[in-house]
C-alpha cells in the first residue's frame, strides 16, 4: 500500500476543533470544511461576514535590486509596473504556456515583493522562482511555514476591522483600495492587511506570524459577533468563488490549460520588454486563437452539473464542466465549463449530461453574482 503523508495543520487547528469544524485534506493541509451548515456560512458572507483560515496558502518573499525585473521574467504579468502598496493577479507558466499556478503578488517596497501562491502549488512555485532567479540579484525566501493568513469577507468586513484597529489607523482601513496592502495593528497585533478576496464580496486578508494567529482569530471572531460574522470553511468558500466566476487551480486551471483558453489573456503582458517564461508559446496561442474557452453556464432546469460532466450540443460532446453546483444566492444551477470556442458566446444553449439525462443550460457572462457597490 502507498504511504499517504499526514496533512499539515495550521496554527489555528485547535480553534477550528473547538468550534466543531469538520476537516478535510486540501492541498496537503488539514482544513475546516464547515462548522455547521455550509449554506448558513455562505449566506453569512453574502449578508454579513465570514471568517476564514487561509493559512494553507503560500507566502514567498522576493527581495533585492533586481526583484521587479526578475518577476517580470518569472511571471506573465508586468510586476515592475505595480506601485508600492498595490497588488496584481498574475500567473506563473511553463515554457510551453501551461499554468503552474495563479497567484497574487504584493509590492511591499521598491525592491520587495510578496508572492502568494495556492496551497498545493506553493512548493512548486517557490522552486520555480528559485530556479528562475539564476543571474538576478534577488533573494527568494519561502515564508509559508511561518505565516498564517486570516480572511474577513462580506459587506460587514470593514466595520468589523474598525472595531479592532486603533483610531489613528482607521483611515488606513477605510482608504485601502482593492488589490492593495498596508501595515496596521489589529487587536494590538501587527499585521499586513490586504484587500483582495475570493468570494465576490468586499473583504480583507490578514497576514501574521503563526504564534500570533490564534489571538488574532479570537479577537476578530469576538468583534464580529455583533455584525453577524460566522467562521466559514472551504465548502462555502468554493460555492462563493463559483458564484463570483473565479477559477480554482486543479479545476479551471492546470498545466494543460493556457491563459487565453481560461479567459485570462489580459493577465499576459506581451508589451513588457522581458522575455518571460512561456512568452513564445503564449504569443503563438494568442495569434492562432484557442480552440476552447472557459464559460459560465446557467441551468435552465433544476439539476446541477458537476465537475467532469460532459457538455453537449445537439447530442455531441463539445466540452466539459470544471466546477458546478446549485447557487445558494441565485437559486439555480451554475457551472464553469470549457466548450468549443465557436459555442462560447452568451446566449448559446447547450445541454449537460447529468447522469445520462440531457439538462438544458445557457452560456451567460461572468460573474454569475456581482455585489452591489
Amino acid at each position: 500500500m502507498p504511504v499517504t503523508a499526514t496533512p499539515r495543520s495550521t496554527a489555528l487547528h485547535d480553534q477550528h476543533a473547538a468550534l466543531g469544524a469538520s476537516f478535510t485534506d486540501f492541498g496537503g493541509w488539514d482544513m475546516p470544511l464547515k462548522y455547521g451548515s455550509e449554506l448558513a456560512e455562505h449566506a453569512a458572507v453574502r449578508g454579513a461576514a465570514g471568517l476564514f483560515d487561509l493559512s494553507h496558502m503560500g507566502e514567498v518573499r522576493v527581495l533585492g535590486p533586481d526583484a521587479a525585473t526578475f518577476l517580470n521574467t518569472a511571471l506573465v504579468g508586468n510586476l515592475a509596473a505595480v506601485a508600492v502598496g498595490r497588488a496584481r493577479y498574475s500567473l506563473i507558466c511553463t515554457p510551453e504556456g501551461g499554468i503552474i499556478d495563479d497567484l497574487i503578488t504584493y509590492r511591499l517596497a521598491e525592491h520587495e515583493f510578496l508572492v502568494v501562491p495556492n496551497a498545493g502549488n506553493a512548493p512548486a512555485v517557490a522552486a520555480a522562482l528559485v530556479e528562475r532567479a539564476t543571474g538576478f540579484d534577488v533573494e527568494i525566501v519561502d515564508e509559508t511555514a511561518d505565516t498564517s493568513l486570516i480572511a474577513v469577507q462580506g459587506p460587514a468586513a470593514q466595520a468589523i476591522l474598525l472595531d479592532v484597529v486603533p483610531a489613528a489607523q482607521q483611515g488606513l482601513v477605510t482608504g485601502l483600495r482593492y488589490y492593495a496592502a498596508t501595515s496596521v495593528a489589529v487587536a494590538g497585533i501587527p499585521v499586513l492587511l490586504a484587500r483582495t478576496g475570493y468570494t465576490g464580496e468586499d473583504g480583507f486578508e490578514l497576514y501574521v506570524p503563526n504564534a500570533q494567529a490564534p489571538a488574532l482569530w479570537e479577537a476578530v471572531l469576538q468583534a464580529g459577533q455583533a455584525h453577524g460574522l460566522k467562521p466559514c470553511g472551504l465548502a462555502c468558500r468554493d460555492s462563493l468563488r463559483l458564484e463570483a466566476g473565479m477559477p480554482l487551480y486543479g479545476q479551471e486551471l492546470s498545466l494543460r490549460t493556457d491563459p487565453f483558453s481560461a479567459g485570462l489573456g489580459a493577465v499576459v503582458s506581451v508589451k513588457k520588454e522581458e522575455d518571460f517564461v512561456g512568452r513564445a508559446a503564449l504569443e503563438a496561442v494568442k495569434a492562432a486563437g484557442s480552440p476552447k474557452r472557459l464559460v459560465g453556464l446557467k441551468g435552465l432546469g433544476r439539476r446541477a452539473g458537476r465537475g467532469g460532466y460532459p457538455v453537449l450540443k445537439d447530442g455531441t460532446v463539445v466540452g466539459e464542466i470544471t466546477s458546478g453546483a446549485p447557487s445558494p444566492t441565485l437559486g439555480y444551477p451554475i457551472a464553469l465549463a470549457y466548450v468549443r470556442t465557436e459555442l462560447a458566446g452568451p446566449g448559446t444553449t447547450l445541454d449537460v449530461d447529468v447522469r445520462g439525462k440531457a439538462e438544458p443550460f445557457e452560456v451567460v457572462p461572468l460573474p454569475f453574482y456581482q455585489r452591489q457597490k
